[in-house]
This record gives structure tokens, sequence and C-alpha cells, in this order.
């Protein structure tokens, strides 16, 4: 797929242009979205994967390539926002989910892999030694948060701006008014002082600080080690349950971000790639907090789902964390990333452009400015038709990634594709590089 662009133009005529072409290039991805409009309120029943004017259909995955509905080939860049980290329809886990289907899906009833997948778990991540399944990444983080208001008896939750923690969770922009209703203090990401004072008129009704290690939705923003060294120290001053959203980060590591820095939290949720491709979430930490939701105990909490423990998510996901995804394999999807980022910055540096891609290991982070990215209001900087722009002309290329500027890795990819990607965002900056200079 090419496309043409005029030389000098503003960014508001190459948007339109570039708008159009994406129109005229996917008529059955416009016919399908149209239809879905019937059923789904604006076709679309998944908020983060909607894109103006519409969003494309795809009809086959396999590998780390995707197809649309109008036969365009795609480099899969997204992976499924990190849940595709074994790319489309990996022969081993097609395996266990043939096995589980074999075998029988639903039981109500306890099933032989889930233990051995909790084992997997713990085994894996440092600060889970019990671990409880959920069905998404939401409702993990809805639990452990649960719990540490039930556990300590206080009632404020320390978030930061442009956290995203699952669908009532949101905290990117401004927020969500459907968002879960604890009493929450929204500090600023890797502004420990900030954070602080923001914490110390509430110190003593503290329940619980809620943190991605690296901000995945807002721009794959590290947190620096020593801002979770120090939330790790405030939360032991105040008494409250210091909680890793490692949902998305966890492929970041053999043992996920916490690993990584040696920082470890009293609680710990999980998602994504961990449950093998298939839905999932899980929440997890030590002993003395998980054995509250010990049905032995008879002052303990109750905690139902009827898929927690459903067979093709425990077959899927111990298949995938135990014979795909080894500490190796983490450890080596991670490095080829971290050489991939260098490639892209470098492309863009060559050129002299406002433009960085941030982020660790095998998450990606697009962003029109140059200069530090340290938080959501420093990544909201960006130039959002830019980014756009950037957007529509890697698709036209055949890069399938988020409108919003995120890229995630998966084993499926090979150097093929990653020269794919360079030379698209190469091409990108050498057309596009007069657009930069109206910008400034």
């Amino acid at each position: 797929m090419t496309t043409a662009h005029p030389a000098n133009i503003d960014i508001e005529a190459a948007l339109a242009e570039a708008q159009e072409q994406y129109r005229a290039r996917n008529p059955k991805s416009l016919a399908q979205y149209e239809a879905a409009c019937a059923a789904l309120p604006g076709g679309n029943t998944r908020s983060a994967i909607y894109a103006e004017p519409f969003p494309l259909t795809m009809v086959k995955g396999e590998g780390a390539h995707l197809w649309d509905a109008d036969g365009h080939e795609y480099a899969d860049f997204l992976s499924e926002f990190t849940a595709g980290l074994f790319g489309h329809s990996h022969p081993v886990i097609r395996k266990a989910i043939d096995a589980a289907l074999d075998g029988g899906i639903n039981f109500g009833a306890h099933g032989m892999a889930e233990a051995k997948f909790a084992a997997a778990i713990c085994d894996r991540f440092p600060s889970v030694e019990l671990v409880r399944f959920t069905n998404s990444g939401t409702e993990a983080n809805l639990m452990a948060v649960s719990a540490a208001i039930g556990i300590t008896k206080k009632k404020k939750i320390l978030v930061f701006h442009g956290g995203y923690h699952g669908g009532v969770f949101y905290f990117r922009g401004k927020g969500s008014p459907i968002n879960a209703p604890f009493d929450y203090l929204i500090g600023t990401y890797n502004d420990i002082e900030g954070t602080r004072a923001l914490v110390a008129p509430h110190r003593h009704d503290l329940a619980a600080i809620l943190v991605e290690p690296m901000l995945g939705g807002s721009g794959c923003i590290p947190a620096e080690p020593t801002f979770l060294a120090e939330l790790r120290a405030l939360s032991r001053d105040c008494g409250a349950i210091l909680i890793f959203d490692e949902v998305m980060t966890s492929r970041l590591a053999p043992g996920g971000l916490q690993q990584h820095w040696a920082i470890y939290p009293d609680m710990t949720t999980l998602g994504k790639y961990v449950g093998g491709g298939m839905s999932f979430g899980a929440f997890g930490g030590r002993a003395d907090l998980m054995e509250w939701f010990d049905p032995r105990n008879k002052n303990g909490f109750q905690h139902a789902g009827t898929f927690n423990n459903i067979v093709l998510t425990m077959n899927a996901g111990l298949a995938g964390l135990t014979e795909i995804y080894t500490p190796e394999a983490a450890r080596r999807l991670n490095e080829w990333g971290e050489k991939l980022r260098e490639r892209l910055n470098a492309a863009v540096r060559k050129k002299g452009l406002a433009m960085q891609f941030t982020g660790l290991g095998s998450m990606i982070g697009v962003h029109m400015r140059g200069g530090t990215i340290a938080n959501a209001a420093d990544a909201a900087q960006g130039h959002a038709g830019l980014l756009e722009l950037f957007y529509f002309d890697l698709t036209a290329r055949g890069i399938w990634f988020a409108k919003r500027g995120m890229m995630s890795l998966s084993i499926a990819l090979d150097d093929n594709d990653a020269d794919q990607l360079v030379g698209a965002v190469e091409d990108f900056a050498e057309t596009r590089a007069p657009l930069f200079e109206v910008m400034q």
C-alpha cells in the first residue's frame, strides 16, 4: 500500500487528504461499520479500538500479521494492546485450547489446570505468594482495591493522572464519570514531592496506592525507579497497601517491572497476555492479605465469578507462561524491543523532528514532541494532528498500531517486520518533515 503526499501543505490539509485516501481504500470496513451502528452504539463495544472517521475491520490474523475486510495486510505492532504477545494462533496455545475443548469447557467445579497455573504465576512474580483469578484486568484491580479498603478499614485510594486500570479506573484526560466510586486522590506521575504533599492531610485514611510501573495507555511513560521506591516507603509510612498494576508491564521482564527494579508491592494485578490470549485477570500478593479470600475463613471476603477458572483460560495461560514466554523468551523479546526503539528514535533524530518513541522493552509509545516526557501532562503537549497523520500514513504502509500512538511487540514479529516499521517511519519523517517546520 502506498500513498502520495504534497510536499508543503499545512497539517489540517494533510489530514483531510489522508482521511480521504483512507475512506477510498477501505470501503468494506466502512460498510461493516455502518451496519454495526444498527445494533451497537456508534458501532462499538470497546472504546479503545474506535477510530475516526471509522475503524478498520479485521477478518484474519496469522502469526504477526493481520488482514482487513478490504484485503490489506498489516504487520501487527499493536498485539492486542499487549495481550497478543504470542501472535495469532500460536500452535502451543492452540493445542492447549483444543485439549481443553476436548475435555469440556464449563465444569462449575475445580479443574486440573488452575492450581498449576496459579503456582506458575506465584513462581514467576516475586510479590505474589497467593493468587486469585478474574476475567479481566479491570476486575483484578477492582478486587485488589476493594480488598485494601476491607483490610485496612480506610477509604482513600491514591492513583495518578494518566493512569488506566481498566474500564472503571480511567484517569486519562478528564477521567470518567462512570469510574468505580472510590474516594480517589489523584497525584502527578513521577512527582514524589507533590505526591507526598497530596497525601499528607489524608495519610491516616489512605487504604491503597494503585500505580502502573509504566503508564501504558498514556504513552508508555516509565516510572523513575526512585519514584516507585518512594511510593513503597510512603505506603509503609501510611499503613497503606501498595498495588502494582502490572496488567501490561508484567511482560517487560521475566518477573515484571517489580523484578526489574527490585521494588516489590504488597499486591500485584495481572491480565492481558498472562491468560494466553483468553479473557483473563488476576490479583495476588502477600499471603496474609490474600488469605482474606480463603473460603475456609468464615470471616473472610467473598469472591465469586462464573468464568474465573474457565478451563480454556487456565490451559492457555499455563501453556503460554511455562512453555512459550519463558524467562529467557521474555529477556529476548524485550532486548529486541530496546533495539527497535533506538532504531525508530534514530530515524526521527536524523531529520531533527520533534518526535520520539518512549517505553521499555516490548512496549512503545509515539509522541509528537521533543524533550522529557515524565507524566501524562508532558505527553499531552504532543501535536495531536501530527500523531493522527502518523496513524493514517503508517496504516497505509501496512503497519497496525493504536491510533493514540501505542505499539506492543509479539514474539511472532521478526526482523523483516521491524525493517518494515522502521522504513515506514523513515518515509514519514522524510515526507512530513515540512509539517514539523510549520508546527515550530
